[in-house]
């Protein structure tokens, strides 16, 4: 019955690189994703990790405002993408006077968790509008 969204943006992490960390923790329980993110080698593991623990802070945060009964177990990553952020153009020195284009790409990251009750609520709607 809780939904709660957590978003980071311009973080300086590529988004095919950060898209590889996104996929090992979509559809999982929170509390495994963390596990997971604790332990994955990527360097863009560690702010997705913050994201989704941001994200369980928001849930419990968003439970306690509406008197609602929060179990964390039950939380799950309903929805987890990256999308291209703005990209810094440097450019570096090169031989005989050229010079070389660098692009420092960043990213947007959301993160959605819900609780199972929401999650069939809202497929439910989505059946009952078609």
């Amino acid at each position: 019955m809780v939904e709660s969204i957590a978003r980071v943006r311009h973080i300086r992490v590529t988004p095919q690189k950060a898209r590889r960390v996104i996929n090992l923790v979509r559809g999982k329980q929170a509390q495994e994703a963390l596990a997971i993110l604790k332990f994955a080698p990527q360097a863009a593991s560690e702010p997705v990790y913050k994201l989704v623990a941001s994200a369980m802070a928001n849930a419990r945060v968003k439970a306690d405002s509406t008197n609602t009964y929060l179990d964390e177990q039950d939380l799950y990553v309903s929805s987890i993408f990256v999308d291209e952020g703005t990209t810094l153009k440097r450019f570096q020195p090169r031989a005989q006077g050229r010079a070389f284009a660098i692009r420092k790409r960043t990213s947007h990251i959301t993160v959605v968790l819900a609780t199972p009750d929401v999650a069939e609520a809202a497929t439910t709607s989505k059946k009952a509008a078609k």
